[in-house]
């Protein structure tokens, strides 16, 4: 059996799905590393998940596409490979495999410096920047769609967004969240690092939605997970609700097991759990995402019947109509069902079997 490197990091949307594959490549006898950026969420998440974790340097891509930030970026970058081809040299893995994220590309780039085989996951349709520096050489690529702009359909094997293939019982993960059993729940989850227009937003929407936590005589609870820059911010605003409850981190199996109705944005990986779950989203897509996908996201979620769009410059005069169309008892149990039908069970196993069979012997 090999050792497999995960290199990925910087948000949840690229951490989970190697957390996913980690623990199924350890399930069939592998040993699995998770390598990031030192200090990162990874390193948290990793600890979290009982996972081993070597932290290097990692310089953050610049959104427009350009390249690199400013020179100081660069020369992180530069670092962080040095420091990734050390790891890799010493402990001669059977692949490394890269997710996407400024975070991931020392130690892919370490890797293919040093001849040892690369795989990639590709969450979007639009194949990411840090991707399309490692596509080239990389040995093949799995794909949560069926076409990828921008890489070469020779590579590319579509294995679904492999999630935590996990579901807890709902008053099991009420009870671990601190919440009641109940009241129609409500999670609010902009991203791993939370979304700042949500936290300001949606906290004044739900409270003029809900007066007194009740709707139509049923009772209802909120769930909302800020990110931890902005949990300060949005505890005062919401201290005099009981039923609101913020945290800078929710247990993501917890969280999507209990709730009934999800407020999120529409990255790939937050879409895929909500299948997994079987969770109708109202979804605010990121008007900043690489050409818009996380709108074209959300609109493929609208069409299958498990969610609502709500464009951001829409939010104060139409999340409120969604949620009361959401949550009225008929739409909330077609929209489940729905949601469900959405689901690529499986995900994890499908790449697991893509890495395997690129995977090197391993060193005597």
């Amino acid at each position: 059996m090999s050792l497999v490197v995960m290199a990925m990091g910087g948000t949840g949307g690229h951490i989970y799905p190697a957390v996913a594959t980690a623990k199924e490549l350890m399930a069939r006898g592998h040993a699995a590393l998770l390598l990031g950026q030192r200090g990162g969420m990874e390193q948290r998440v990793a600890a979290e998940q009982g996972l081993e974790f070597v932290g290097v340097d990692a310089g953050k891509l610049a959104r427009s596409g350009q390249g690199l930030a400013d020179p100081r970026q660069l020369w992180r970058a530069a670092l962080g490979v040095v420091q990734a081809r050390r790891v890799l040299v010493g402990r001669q893995p059977g692949a490394v495999v890269g997710y996407g994220g400024f975070a991931s590309l020392p130690g892919i780039l370490a890797a293919q410096s040093l001849g040892i085989p690369t795989v990639l996951h590709e969450q979007n349709a639009l194949l990411g920047l840090t991707q399309k520096l490692a596509a080239g050489r990389a040995k093949a690529v799995g794909t949560s769609y069926q076409e990828v702009r921008g890489l070469d359909l020779q590579k590319a094997t579509l294995v679904g967004m492999p999630v935590r293939e996990h579901r807890l019982e709902r008053r099991e993960a009420l009870q671990q969240l601190g919440l009641q059993d109940g009241p129609l729940t409500l999670l609010v989850m902009g991203g791993s690092q939370g979304s700042l227009f949500l936290n300001e937003n949606v906290p004044g929407i739900l409270e003029g939605l809900f007066p007194g936590g009740m709707h139509g005589g049923q009772a209802v609870q909120v769930l909302h997970q800020t990110g931890p820059r902005w949990i300060e911010q949005v505890t005062p605003s919401v201290a005099h609700l009981p039923w609101y409850h913020v945290s800078p981190f929710v247990d993501a199996v917890a969280a999507w097991s209990a709730a009934h109705l999800g407020i999120t944005r529409a990255g790939t990986s937050t879409l895929a759990e909500a299948a997994f779950h079987g969770v109708p989203l109202i979804m605010v897509p990121l008007p900043e995402s690489a050409e818009n996908h996380q709108f074209h996201n959300a609109v493929s979620v609208q069409q299958a019947g498990a969610g609502r769009v709500v464009e951001q410059a829409d939010v104060a005069g139409k999340l409120g109509q969604a949620v009361l169309e959401c949550v009225q008892p008929g739409n909330l149990a077609a929209m489940r069902e729905a949601a469900r039908r959405r689901a690529q069970p499986g995900a994890a196993a499908r790449f697991a079997d893509l890495i395997e069979h690129h995977l090197r012997s391993p060193t005597p």
